[in-house]
């Protein structure tokens, strides 16, 4: 990207911004996000499948740590989202990942951040409609083929982005709101078991499961550390506040209020959540697979509770996949502006809607249809290594960005933030630094290994494709015909 697209990008973003108006961004958006939504959006972006179904193999393998390990991971993403919010005060456009990678690095490291984050969202959508055929078995014990309910849901959710962004944060809004009413009405029923004792579990209720079933780390620190990738994946997409940057009627209010939610979020939604469930039922009797809040209710003998945390978690899975459409588009619209896509991306429904690469993206989710049909029985564990490890990219690249950035603004190359972040760049340092430890354990688990194997493989498609687009960009420029500078304006 070249110093006048910057310029050109910040410029109109700062108008669109600071009036707060209602209409089109500086890049061809709707900005048909409002306060309510973008709060919503933040907060159901850290309610999702990683909570409600992995985290039933993340007790299996830590015990009560896990609600340590939820702990210290939150710490990390609270400084990673203020290192977003930093960069976003400085400059908000919806393709923000790959927009400040390609300031602050270079194009290449734009290129591969906007690629591999737009991979996140797909693989992602494939794992989010795989927990939702999961746990539409609760109900109809295989009368229709877990296959089946993944391409009804891959189909309904593609047709709901195809209408407007007002629409797509309006749904967000209703589904993150089921989320959060369940998990706190939840940890009110769990509260009540503890201190009244009804149900089946009010008599052997204690908050002393939490150390008397094998201590509080019974499996041992190792295993603890091994579930680092469950627990990272499970705040992945908490991010997704800075795709919507592009379409918020106010991202200079809204943005830096809805980041500062993060750490109630994390402390009541994971880390009150657990403690709540573990001291109503030990953890020895949770198995991998399977919901906790749902084994919760059943372990309970509250049927009727079951059944409707399993509506909830339903809700949650379509919640994200939901979004893994909404931003895949951008994502693909952002890197086809700055000529490292195809041009078509670039086109914008009436309605302001990236359509192509909406399309595209929901095509290649349907891959996870094939996954359900084939295995079944591993379809989730097979793509949530490979989410996390294309994910926490996008994590690294935000803090390397902000650690180059806040360098050149203590300069005076660049203005200040208005919302700095604080004790940055050690604060960003350490966040790098616990990505790098999860990365490794990864390596030595045998089932997230495989994510490791298919990054080389990712990184030399990447690589190639760059080649061929920085070939096309030179020709198409030699040949007087419109590159990728012409293609923003467009």
């Amino acid at each position: 990207m070249t110093s006048v697209q910057v310029e050109e990008h910040h410029d109109g973003n700062e108008a669109d911004g600071a009036g707060g108006s209602s209409g089109s961004s500086g890049e061809g958006y709707q900005r048909g996000l409002g306060a309510r939504q973008i709060q919503m959006i933040a907060i159901g972006g850290a309610i999702g499948t990683g909570l409600f179904l992995g985290a039933g193999k993340a007790i299996h393998k830590a015990g009560p740590s896990l609600i340590l390990a939820y702990a210290i991971a939150g710490l990390v993403i609270f400084f990673i989202m203020r290192a977003l919010g930093e960069l976003l005060m400085y400059r908000a456009v919806s393709g923000s990942f790959s927009e400040y990678a390609r300031e602050f690095i270079g194009p290449f490291f734009g290129y591969v951040t906007g690629w591999t984050y737009w991979l996140f969202w797909v693989v992602t959508g494939i794992t989010e409609v795989t927990a939702a055929a999961q746990y539409m078995q609760y109900w109809t014990h295989d009368a229709i083929p877990q296959w089946g309910y993944a391409l009804i849901f891959t189909v309904i959710l593609y047709g709901a982005n195809l209408i407007s962004v007002k629409l797509f944060g309006e749904l967000e809004f209703w589904f993150s709101m089921v989320k959060v009413t369940a998990i706190i009405g939840m940890i009110l029923i769990c509260v009540g078991i503890l201190t009244i004792g009804f149900s089946d579990a009010g008599d052997t209720a204690s908050v002393t499961h939490l150390w008397d079933q094998g201590g509080f780390f019974p499996n041992g620190i190792g295993s603890t550390l091994m579930t680092l990738q469950i627990v990272m994946f499970a705040f992945l997409a908490v991010e997704l506040v800075g795709v919507t940057a592009g379409e918020s009627k106010d991202p200079k209010t809204v943005l830096p209020k809805a980041i500062n939610t993060v750490p109630w979020r994390i402390a009541v939604f994971y880390v009150g959540a657990l403690i709540m469930i573990l001291s109503v039922v030990p953890w020895t009797e949770f198995v991998p697979g399977v919901s906790p809040f749902v084994a919760a209710f059943d372990k309970m003998g509250l049927g009727i509770g079951a059944a409707i945390v399993n509506f909830v978690v339903l809700t949650a899975a379509l919640s994200s996949c939901n979004s893994g459409m909404y931003s895949t588009g951008r994502m693909l619209r952002d890197l086809a502006l700055n000529g490292q896509g195809p041009a078509f991306f670039t086109k914008l429904t009436k309605n302001g809607l990236p359509l192509v690469g909406t399309t595209f993206s929901a095509a290649l989710m349907l891959v996870g249809v094939w996954i359900n049909y084939q295995w079944p029985g591993e379809a989730f564990n097979y793509v949530v290594s490979f989410a996390t490890i294309s994910g926490m990219w996008a994590w690294i690249m935000i803090l390397v960005c902000q650690i180059k950035y806040r360098r050149k603004a203590d300069r005076g190359e660049l203005p200040q933030s208005t919302f700095r972040a604080p004790g940055a760049p050690y604060t960003s340092w350490f966040a790098l630094a616990f990505i790098a430890m999860v990365i490794v354990m990864m390596g030595v688990d045998k089932d997230a290994r495989i994510s490791l194997y298919a990054a080389p493989v990712w990184a030399l498609i990447l690589g190639i494709g760059y080649l061929a687009m920085q070939r096309k960009n030179k020709d198409s420029a030699g040949g007087g015909q419109s590159g990728p500078k012409d293609a923003v304006k467009s």
